[in-house]
């Protein structure tokens, strides 16, 4: 009986070895084929992540352009409102100028206009005072 019991239990020790090997054997096979697949995907994934790597440079490339844009905008516009409030300046500076001028050459008219009316109404008031005193002056000529 003991030789029987010494054979199940070496026929055990086979099948334990025989599942041990088999096991060793589909680790091995899983292995490989986890690295086939890990290849693969890097093969893959690599294109991807290159072209996510371009995509992202010319992203970072266009929002440098727009920014330089805006700032470039920006500095148009502020240069274009100064351009108009010295344009305003200088025109206030020539509708007011003569403006000004031309009221006083207005004023300077009516003053003339005056004078001369004043001394038309002087010489008025000489010949009529002239026309009224001659009959005074006539007995004082001595003639």
């Amino acid at each position: 009986m003991t030789d029987v019991w010494l054979a199940i239990i070496a026929l055990a020790v086979a099948v334990m070895a025989a599942i041990q090997v088999g096991a060793i054997v589909l680790g091995l096979r899983l292995a490989r084929r986890v690295d086939q697949l890990t290849t693969q995907i890097e093969h893959d994934v690599k294109p991807l992540i290159q072209n996510l790597t371009e995509m992202t440079a010319e992203a970072k490339r266009a929002t440098a352009l727009a920014t330089a844009q805006v700032e470039r905008a920006d500095r148009l516009f502020g240069d274009l409102a100064l351009s108009a409030e010295r344009t305003m300046a200088i025109a206030s500076q020539l509708v007011g100028g003569p403006a000004k001028n031309g009221f006083a050459l207005f004023s300077a008219a009516r003053a003339a206009f005056s004078a001369f009316r004043d001394l038309r109404d002087a010489s008025r008031r000489r010949t009529a005072y002239k026309s009224a005193a001659p009959d005074d002056e006539e007995s004082l000529f001595i003639g």
